[in-house]
């Protein structure tokens, strides 16, 4: 091959972003040169190593200075053209000898990159190309997940090192944007933002690709832990104006359905989305996709009431807060327990809204078909917000009734001899054959679902991931092709 100047793009940091093109490049260069602080390991030579042969030729090109102090009399420039000069230099004598060279440049060559300057000087001497790659600019916004500009929209890149005022003027200009060169720039460059009102749509990606990749939103972020390899997005204008209407504040009750995300409705997915926080139980949010930029408050199942008031009070400072249940919120979970404490007048002013799940209720008789089918009830067998004696009694009310009804809450560690006493109960109403269906984790890959009769029914397999459900005398089963199908007839017989 005859000698020629190849600028590769690597791409952000990982391997696999790498094109089919810079990968040839690599594997077929005399000479391999990339760049590396002062005293430092070279990113690119990192990202690309695994593409290298044996025989080839290295240049290791240590930049003088990297933080604009020197005492060069030129100054940070004055030292920085010398360098490139003399890199330039050593490239040169291998061009000469009829060597094939390729520089590797992080990101897209022709962005911020050390090898434009080598190009500049050597594109009139020798054959070149340039072969772009991933630039962090994109990379960034699709690890956010977020549109980085639509229709008509204007992008602007701008570098942190750029005065505050320019930073200001160019920013009030533009929809969206994204700033490259932060490390020490940082603080300025979020004074910027914070001026523009564009810094509580912005987040920090830093180290696009590597291993410890980093996201957070920049008004949470501390100036100390910017890394040089970081660049704020600050995303399209759309998502500007969702996130304004976020912070007028409001708490959004959702429910995550009873287990499997394909019980999830795509509304509350969308809600999920929208927050700036999402509150709950530790079991349901740890359901919930994790997002840049999104705060997570996770605590115990025993405190709605504290739980509440937290969501409560950061929508009142602007947050867009989701609370977290299983299955609906509205049936023994949070909306109640949300809505109780709204109705207090620090935070009368605060908007409530509950977005429904598919209940457990519903996904449990689904499995056997249809014991829910007709009139039919539902309680909490819970006695830690009411008195065991208005449970009996609403048990007695609902077997009296002969209606069919479910039963949520029946167990726990703690608490274990209910459930005997609501079967005992039950058969004071209830003929023995009456069909139970016991589900344990529906939804989920540890699953189990039986039919059985009122007097078969073992209160010792129910804890606190099961519900029962408990037939009428109208309630019937039979062996079917899938299985024992569970209905409760319209009719009654005449």
């Amino acid at each position: 091959m005859s000698a020629q100047l190849i600028g590769v793009g690597v791409g952000p940091g990982d391997p696999e972003l790498l094109t089919l093109a810079a990968v040839a490049a690599i594997e077929s260069a005399d000479v391999v040169a990339y760049h590396a602080r002062p005293g430092g390991s070279s990113t690119a030579r990192s990202i690309a190593e695994r593409f290298f042969r044996d025989g080839q030729i290295h240049e290791l090109l240590h930049y003088p200075v990297t933080t604009g102090i020197t005492d060069h009399p030129g100054g940070y420039a004055g030292a920085m053209a010398e360098f490139y000069v003399e890199a330039a230099a050593r490239l040169s004598a291998h061009l000469d000898a009829g060597r094939t060279v390729a520089v590797l440049a992080l990101g897209d060559p022709m962005l911020y990159s050390s090898y434009q300057h080598l190009h500049r000087i050597l594109e009139g001497r020798y054959p070149t190309r340039v072969i772009p790659g991933v630039p962090s600019v994109t990379a960034a916004a699709d690890v956010l997940g977020q549109p980085l500009a639509e229709d008509e929209e204007v992008l602007t890149i701008l570098p942190g090192t750029l005065p505050e005022s320019e930073l200001v003027e160019h920013l009030r200009r533009t929809d969206t944007a994204v700033i490259m060169k932060l490390g020490r720039t940082f603080t300025k460059v979020r004074r910027a933002l914070q001026a523009t009102g564009a810094v509580e749509r912005a987040y920090v990606v830093s180290r696009v690709g590597m291993d410890n990749q980093d996201t957070v939103a920049v008004a949470d972020a501390d100036p100390e832990a910017i890394p040089y390899f970081s660049v704020i997005v600050v995303p399209s204008t759309s998502v500007g104006r969702r996130v304004a209407e976020e912070h007028k504040g409001e708490v959004v009750v959702v429910g995550l359905g009873p287990g499997a995300d394909k019980w999830t409705t795509p509304e509350v997915v969308e809600e999920l989305a929208r927050a700036t926080d999402i509150v709950g139980y530790s079991t349901y949010v740890n359901r919930v996709a994790e997002r840049a930029g999104q705060r997570r408050h996770l605590s115990d199942n025993k405190v709605e009431a504290e739980r509440a008031a937290m969501a409560l009070d950061m929508a009142k400072r602007g947050r867009r807060v989701a609370v977290v249940s299983s299955g609906d919120p509205g049936v023994f979970a949070m909306a109640a327990a949300v809505l109780e404490v709204a109705d207090d007048p620090q935070w009368r002013e605060v908007p409530v809204r509950i977005v429904p799940g598919m209940t457990a209720a519903q996904a449990v008789a689904s499995r056997v078909g249809a014991p829910l089918g007709h009139d039919f009830g539902m309680v909490s067998l819970s006695d830690r917000l009411k008195p065991w004696e208005q449970v009996e009694k609403r048990i007695r009310a609902l077997a009296g009734a002969d209606m069919a009804f479910a039963v949520y809450n029946p167990a726990s560690k703690e608490r274990r001899w209910q459930v005997a006493a609501l079967r005992d109960i039950v058969l004071e109403y209830q003929s023995p054959d009456t069909p139970v269906i016991v589900a344990r984790a529906v939804g989920s890959d540890q699953e189990s679902v039986a039919v059985k009769t009122l007097a078969e029914f073992d209160p010792e397999v129910v804890d606190m991931r099961t519900m029962v459900i408990v037939g009428a005398s109208t309630t019937a089963s039979y062996e079917g092709l899938n299985g024992v199908r569970v209905f409760t007839s319209r009719r009654y017989g005449e």
